[in-house]
């Protein structure tokens, strides 16, 4: 089925696939901040982000990490801790985000700085109205396709305010694009099931529940993996991090029948811990016969920014295809539309 391109086509009615494909030129859009004249040093930032909004202030933290406590806030509520010495990013693809938005609005009552990074909608709005410095999003077909352009803004303002670990280069963001467009080559969808790994991992865990492990260094990713198979492939999926993961959930996997509806991936890289690796290799030794067999997915790229966003990539191509053997169409998600009429309009 998978090779069936006319079978893809069909299906793939708004090239899902296609436009996954050509995230990594995200990397290499520059996002104006040049203007914008932050009045620091901040004590903290707080980002507030829904989904795939989040996800790209959660892969900064692994790289290139902040030098001020950051903090991820997907709620209507913010940390009682906001003041006038934080930074608060609000950032949302609609703009339109109800539970950002009202972050937002307690966010100006404590008197935070404020950059809104969005494609439009009321947080543009916002920005204009109270003189928020704003970054406008370029349009992308899905929220879940705009990542890597959330990340290159995100770490634009991040380094503009000076809370960023490590400086990040051009140079070094054009490395990690070119290593992405040449490593996920072989996982197009004119490439043969047998010489396509995306491929082949869709059809090993069709019709089970994926459960993704990773350790810190790609812990981002696995969360990536869980919201893509949820979105992509309408699969119920869940992210859990090694080593919390043997202190609880470890135990979980062995008191039921090893032939269980569930697929277990684990996302490795060699920047994690040596521990972690240790922790992966006894767990698998020591759950043999209690969980399925993890497929495990060894994170391509020389560098921990080249690891990250590949394996971020290898899970949207895989459940792209996943959602392919589900017989759908992968982008829209009418669900969450439906939700959101039901719930009426929200006083920001």
């Amino acid at each position: 089925m998978l090779d069936d391109l006319k079978y893809i086509h069909d299906k793939d009615a708004e090239d899902a696939l296609g436009i996954a494909a050509k995230q990594p030129e995200q990397l290499l859009r520059d996002f104006e901040v040049s203007d914008w004249a932050p009045k620091g040093p901040f004590q903290n930032v707080v980002y507030a982000g829904m989904g795939g909004s989040a996800l790209a202030a959660l892969l900064g933290t692994v790289w290139p990490g902040y030098t001020v406590p950051f903090e991820v806030s997907r709620d209507y509520h913010i940390p009682s801790y906001v003041s006038n010495k934080t930074l608060f990013i609000a950032c949302s693809y609609s703009g339109n985000t109800e539970e950002t938005l009202s972050a937002l609005a307690e966010a100006e009552k404590a008197k935070a700085t404020i950059v809104i990074i969005a494609g439009g909608g009321k947080l543009q709005e916002r920005a204009k109205k109270k003189g928020h410095h704003f970054v406008l999003l370029p349009k992308a077909a899905q929220p879940r396709y705009a990542v890597f352009y959330n990340l290159k803004a995100n770490l634009q303002v991040m380094a503009k305010a000076g809370v960023l670990r490590e400086k990040v280069t051009e140079k070094e963001l054009k490395a990690a694009a070119k290593h992405l467009e040449d490593s996920t080559k072989n996982l197009l969808p004119t490439v043969p099931t047998k010489q396509n790994p995306a491929k082949r991992l869709a059809q090993e865990i069709a019709g089970k529940s994926l459960v993704v492990y990773a350790g810190s260094s790609l812990a981002p990713a696995a969360y990536k993996w869980k919201i893509s198979a949820n979105e992509n492939a309408k699969n119920v999926a869940w992210a859990g991090y090694i080593p919390e993961f043997n202190h609880n959930e470890f135990i979980g996997w062995s008191s039921h029948p090893h032939n269980k509806p569930y697929a277990v991936v684990d996302l490795r890289s060699s920047f994690d811990h040596p521990r972690v690796q240790q922790r992966f290799e006894l767990s698998a030794k020591l759950l043999s016969g209690k969980r399925p067999e993890p497929h495990v997915i060894q994170a391509e790229g020389k560098t921990l920014l080249e690891q990250l966003l590949w394996t971020v990539l290898m899970g949207d191509f895989t459940t792209l295809y996943l959602g392919l053997l589900n017989g759908l169409n992968p982008a829209p998600v009418e669900l969450v539309e439906r939700l959101k009429k039901e719930l009426g309009p929200h006083d920001n």
